[in-house]
Order: structure tokens, then sequence, then C-alpha cells
């Protein structure tokens, strides 16, 4: 017997009244093979409405769509409605009663029930003698779908029979659209990804790849996204009065919103750049053209180092960002390089000073990187630390730069659990070499 199909004792029905009942179950097996070959979700509850509406012998039929967003019950597909659509809060009407405590109803005088809403026979001038109707419910997490409303069985009221019709067609209903649902989303999830994966591509390209010569520098960088897009953002620019600009950035956040924002900040640096030199009036410059794309309380770290490779000098200023460390060789130390202003987007007219300068020594790195380093948890939610990094620079520090920024990226991903971080990670490091 085909699932949810009633029991029938043939021998107390009358000849007229088998023949209903098998006209009935076969419209059922028909729409059941039907609605399993259809993943149109127009079509499936086209198809629904039509077919019980015949199955049953009555007038009109309805399915309601459930909104959980609204918590409405609509019309979506019906066989026949002068008005444009029937909306209604769950809370409300027979089919709101019937999606909340998910029964059959079966309502033999409308009029006489205090559920009812005399409303939409008004409007459409269509008078509803009697109604049948049952929950949509999704088979794979138990959601509520819909409902099924059958009006005005011809002849007479809707029996026993029939309620356990409709239940049979509201479970094979139920399914078609829950297999409807599941394939919309995965095609959304899949457009998704493909979207993401193409926004991953144009990220990538922001990052830089071929980094300014540097006579006596040698300099890498890594990065490795928490999503396919991330709000990290490092950059190797050439300053007009023939220095280097070093540039780490990080967006609060994580995804497609703050790497929409990195993209501005790199678009208006590098504008910035062609006119201006000093890393103090850069950051002030920069706070005021994005000050209108932070709002609702997002804000960015950035750290802008001016390197002279003439004096071996860096100046900076530096919105907040941390970890900035400066090892040096001599001492094999490593010195943390404070901050100058608050982030951006923190204040909206923010000053910025230029820290003392720095010199590079031969052997000398230094080392820019986002917290997403540090702040990546293990297992016992112990963070990755300052500690730990500043051991890796140390024990690495006359490695090829690209060797040591990918030793941390390694070292970092083996202690964060899962398969991407719970962060952006990004690291830029610059090393003296004569």
């Amino acid at each position: 017997m085909e699932p949810g199909l009633p029991p029938c004792d043939l021998d107390s029905l009358s000849g007229e009244e088998l023949c209903v009942r098998l006209r009935g179950l076969e419209t059922l097996l028909d729409v059941t093979r039907a609605l399993a070959a259809e993943v149109d979700l127009s079509k499936i509850l086209e198809t629904i409405a039509a077919e019980a509406c015949q199955a049953l012998d009555c007038e009109r039929a309805s399915v309601y769509q459930y909104d959980p967003a609204s918590e409405d019950l609509y019309t979506r597909a019906v066989t026949e409605l002068e008005i444009d659509e029937i909306r209604h809060p769950i809370s409300q009407g027979i089919t709101g009663d019937v999606a909340r405590l998910r029964y059959v109803a079966n309502i033999s005088d409308p009029a006489g029930d205090p559920r009812w809403n005399s409303a939409v026979d008004r409007a459409t001038g269509f008078q509803t003698r009697n109604i049948l109707a049952g929950p949509l419910v999704s088979p794979h997490d138990g959601r509520l779908l819909g409902v099924l409303q059958l009006i005005n069985k011809r002849g007479s009221s809707f029996a026993a029979f029939d309620e356990d019709l409709l239940r049979a067609f509201c479970q094979h209903a139920s399914a078609a659209l829950d297999r409807a649902r599941l394939l919309d989303e995965l095609r959304t999830r899949s457009e998704i990804d493909a979207s993401l994966s193409v926004a991953r591509d144009i990220q990538r390209g922001f990052m830089p790849r071929e980094l300014p010569e540097m006579p006596g520098y040698e300099t890498a960088t890594w990065w490795y996204p928490n999503q396919a897009v991330g709000g990290d953002y490092c950059d190797v620019l050439r300053l007009r009065d023939g220095r280097v600009a070093l540039v780490i950035a990080d967006v609060s956040g994580h995804g497609l919103g703050p790497s929409l924002l990195m993209a501005s900040v790199r678009a208006a640096l590098r504008a910035l750049i062609l006119e201006h030199a000093d890393s103090k009036e850069l950051l002030e410059l920069l706070s005021r053209a994005l000050c209108q794309d932070l709002q609702d309380g997002r804000f960015i770290t950035l750290m802008l180092a001016e390197l002279d490779t003439a004096t071996h000098r860096i100046e900076y200023a530096n919105a907040g960002h941390a970890p900035v460390l400066h090892f040096v060789s001599s001492a094999q130390h490593l010195l943390a390089l404070p901050a100058t202003g608050l982030p951006l987007g923190v204040l909206d007219e923010p000053s910025y000073e230029r820290a003392p300068w720095v010199r590079m020594e031969v052997g000398d790195i230094l080392f820019l990187c986002t917290d997403g380093i540090v702040e990546a948890m293990n297992d016992d939610s112990e963070p990755f630390g300052q500690g730990r990094l500043e051991e890796i620079i140390r024990a690495g520090a006359q490695l090829p730069m690209l060797e040591l920024v990918r030793e941390v990226g390694r070292q970092v991903e083996l202690h964060y659990v899962g398969e991407s971080p719970p962060d952006d990670l990004t690291i830029l490091a610059t090393r003296r070499n004569a």
C-alpha cells in the first residue's frame, strides 16, 4: 500500500462510492508519480492544487505557503480565485489553526466557526459551504511548509475517507515541496560559492603579486582568509619621494562586507599615495575618505611604515594595528612598535602622530601581521599567542623571507581548530640583507 493511503472496507461501499474512492486513489497515485519527476516549485504547487481538487471532488483547492519571516500564510497556487492573493498571519483563521497545531480540520459549517473570516467570501463573491484543510510539513526537518485547503465537497460534506486521502496528498506534496526547497537551496549555495570564488580571485589580485625591488632588502607576504574572501589587506608601494610604503590593514569582521571595505581601503590609499608621502597625513586623509563607509561600528586597523632604503630608517603612523614587530638581529630581540592613534572609524576627525624613526640594521626584520595570527585558538581555547610568533621569527630569522612567512602560517594552521582559520590571516615581512 502506498504511504498514507487510507484502509478501505470494500464490502461496506456502494458501487458508486467505490468508484469515487478508486478515482481518488488513482489520482493520488498519478500525482505522486508526477511530483516525483517535477522540481519546479510553481508547477509542483499547481499540480497539488489541481489534482487534490479533482481527487476529492470539490469546487476549489488552495495551497498556502508559509513565510517564516513574516509568519504569514499566503495563497501560492489556487484552482480559482477572484482576487490576487489571500494572506493572513498564522495566528488567524482556520488555516492558521491547522498550520500552528498541525492537524486536519474538517469544517462542515464555516459560518458557525469562530475562526472563520467571511471577508474573503465577501471580496470574491464565492460562498464557502465546507472546508477540509491539512498541514504541509517537511519530512526532512519538520518545518512548516504551508497548508492544503479544499473547499465545497460536491453533493455533500467531506467524510472520513476524504480526511485520510487529504493526509496522503499532504504527505506526498510535502515531500515534493521539501525536495524542491532543498534543490533551490543547493542551487543558491552553488551560485554563492561560484560568486565567492570569483570574488576570491579578484581579491587575490588586490594582494601584491610582484613586490617593488628594494636594494639590500628582501620582502615576502602570506595570506589566508577566514572565508572565500576576507577583510585583511597588505601592500608594498613606491612613494613619490622614492621611499617605500609597507602597509597592513585589518577590517573588523569577516566575509563579503569587510572584503568590500578592504577594496575601498586599497583604492583610496593607492590614490592618496600619488600625491602624499607622509604616513600621518595619509592616515588622516584616508580616515576622511572612508568615514561614510565605516558605519554601524565598523573600523579598520592600519599600519603604514615608510622605509628609506638609503638611510635604512623606518618612520610610521599606526592606526591601532598589532602585532607590529621589529626583530633586532644583534640582540636577537623583538620590539613591538606601538599604535600612534585609534583605528580608522572610531573618531570622526582622528589625529595621528608619526612615531620616532626606527633604524634597520643588517639582519633586522620588520614583521607585520593581522591579529588572526596570534588569536587563533586550539582545542584547549589557548591562543597561538605573540610568544610563539616571536620564537618562530627568532628561529627563522636567517631563512629566506618567503620561507619564514610560510613557516609562521604553517604553524598557525597546525594550531587552530577547524578546516579554515577563525579569522583572516595575513603577514608582510621585510629584512635588511645588506
